[in-house]
């Protein structure tokens, strides 16, 4: 299998970032499809993470205009959670899917699928019917995360048909295979970027990774320390020395330079 490390160039993240795996043979069309669908579905889940776990801990939203008051610090929710049992089973749900979409996933070598992102999705939803059986009411953002169009949640999705796959600072040709672009060595490993087609081709990869720019920052104030410290000490040793005795001209004029005391030789 081909492993995709792809980034994304469609938000502000720098670190949005997941791991997909294919086939030399897949067709270009259908690896930027499953790009886009994971992309998308990755977005969705960071949404329901946040609002289901303000479900769980302060209660359903306030009905606009209502003034009832509310223990919740943002203002928005009712105070009034779902019992202790229900609220952790909303948690635990909230809190596998958050794990499964984490950029994390990419330094413990996880592929994702777009079936184990929605299954982890229902799994929050069914949490969701449990406790509160009876629905969620239309205004509530939990429902709207779980059920409406990433268009109407303000997010920066993208198209099949809009979206251009990049690797070596090149794009992915439409109607080509994944081997046309990347050779036939199924066991490769490649850095995409997933852009819109209007963009442009996407930054190139810095050569040097963050992490390593701050590990070489750190070595080199160390060893400025260092050799800042070696100089304060060269400053003070030279007063040892016979150059730097002020009578030592005087003594050597008067041959007695390389006279010790007695005992010492």
């Amino acid at each position: 299998m081909v492993l995709i490390h792809l980034k994304s160039a469609l938000t502000t993240d720098n670190n949005d970032e997941f791991l997909f795996e294919t086939k030399c043979s897949t067709k270009t069309d259908d690896l930027i499809a499953s790009l886009v669908a994971i992309h998308n579905a990755r977005l969705r889940a960071n949404v329901i993470v946040d609002t289901v776990r303000g479900l769980a801990t302060y209660g359903l939203m306030k009905e606009p205009g209502s003034d009832e008051e509310t223990a919740d610090p943002s203002g928005l929710r009712t105070g009034n959670p779902p019992d202790e049992q229900m609220a952790g089973i909303l948690q635990q749900a909230a809190g596998a899917l958050e794990n499964y979409v984490a950029n994390k996933q990419v330094e413990k070598k996880v592929a994702l699928t777009c079936r184990e992102i929605d299954e982890k999705i229902k799994a929050v939803r069914d949490a969701v019917a449990a406790a509160y059986p009876k629905g969620l009411p239309e205004w509530e953002v939990s429902r709207m995360a779980l059920e409406e169009p990433l268009e109407k949640l303000n997010l920066q999705g993208v198209t099949e048909s809009n979206a251009s796959l990049y690797a070596f600072n090149k794009e992915f040709e439409r109607g080509q295979l994944v081997s046309d672009r990347l050779g036939t060595n199924e066991k490769s490993k490649v850095i995409c970027k997933l852009t819109l087609k209007e963009a442009g081709p996407p930054p190139r990869e810095a050569i040097v990774s963050e992490a390593e720019r701050n590990a070489m920052a750190a070595y080199y104030f160390k060893r400025q320390e260092e050799l800042k410290e070696l100089a304060d000490a060269d400053d003070d040793d030279y007063l040892n020395s016979e150059w730097a005795d002020p009578k030592g001209m005087k003594h050597s004029l008067q041959g007695l330079g390389d006279i010790k005391a007695p005992g010492l030789l």
